[in-house]
């Protein structure tokens, strides 16, 4: 199996659950469309990521995935610098938002793609708090400005749904999508 994805998180997810994968990440525009919802463009995206990466690799099975934070109906991508991590930050603060996640399978001319939602709410955050994890550097390419996995755990009063979403991808469904293009998990030495 191919991973369209250069993502660190996801690469551990995978292996997590006994998965062998080479990498190859898609190099594609992730510019939203004019009033595209956050569901179709997460879907977009992973599906786009997994056919770029299977042009390249036909006789494969690639996945490709997406994951975005919404907030207010508004897409959260990762920030363009300290300040607009800043900002998004104290956005989400007190406040709950949704990660979204699309995963897609291509293989020939077969795909599958789906997505998977997750409530996070956070506590209320100091300014002071703010800046001192943005100064850490774990939210700069972090959609959300904020990685639930690391340091960012602690902004994190509560979720409802699939924890390995918020992280990048949700492992129960992907097993399951894996599952019906014959791709084995729980494999030794991954």
């Amino acid at each position: 199996m191919i991973l369209a994805s250069s993502s660190p998180r996801r690469r551990e997810l995978l292996q997590q659950i006994g998965v062998r994968f080479e990498v190859d990440a898609a190099d594609i525009d992730e510019t939203p469309l004019a009033g595209e919802a956050a569901v179709a463009y997460v879907e977009r995206m992973a599906l786009e990521k997994a056919r770029t990466v299977a042009a390249r690799h036909p006789d494969e099975v690639v996945l490709g995935s997406d994951t975005s934070v919404i907030f207010q109906n508004a897409i959260l991508g990762k920030p363009e610098n300290d300040a607009d991590a800043v900002s998004t930050l104290k956005k989400l603060s007190g406040a709950t938002h949704q990660v979204l996640s699309a995963v897609a399978l291509v293989s020939g001319k077969q795909s599958r793609v789906l997505s998977v939602a997750t409530q996070v709410r956070f506590r209320e955050l100091s300014d002071d708090e703010i800046r001192r994890y943005v100064a850490t550097g774990e939210p700069a390419d972090k959609a959300g400005s904020y990685g639930i996995q690391g340091m960012g755990a602690i902004l994190v009063a509560a979720i409802e749904g699939s924890y390995s979403n918020v992280v990048g991808l949700p492992l129960t469904e992907t097993a399951a999508l894996l599952n019906e293009f014959e791709v084995p998990v729980w494999q030794a030495g991954c």
